[in-house]
């Protein structure tokens, strides 16, 4: 399976992007797909994921601000990340879970800053 995953940049506090991420390959069975991110310095940590039938979990620190959908047609998930803070920038990396085992993408940059 490759992930191929796009929609990073540049914003200023408050603004908003929306990052997406292709499935492509192997793509049955995919049990859950989603994004972490990695600050410089910081280990990688969740952000948000939605499973196959449309349950949703996310950090904390991005409740209420980000939201993750998924196009099962498509095999495509997409966050929709506003209000962003300084503190949201990192490397974004879209992952799927299928059959137990975790594949990543490539990561994209989203910086937040004035």
């Amino acid at each position: 399976v490759q992930l191929q995953a796009s929609g990073g940049g540049l914003v200023q506090p408050g603004g908003s992007l929306r990052l997406s991420c292709a499935a492509s390959g192997s793509i049955f069975n995919i049990n859950e797909m989603g994004w972490y991110r990695q600050a410089p310095g910081k280990q990688r940590e969740l952000v948000a994921g939605i499973t196959s039938g449309g349950s949703t979990n996310y950090a904390e620190s991005v409740k209420g601000r980000f939201t993750i959908s998924r196009d099962n047609a498509k095999n495509t998930v997409y966050l929709q990340m506003n209000s962003l803070k300084p503190e949201d920038t990192a490397v974004y990396y879209c992952y799927l879970v299928k059959r137990g085992a975790r594949s990543w993408g490539q990561g994209t940059q989203v910086t937040v800053s004035s």
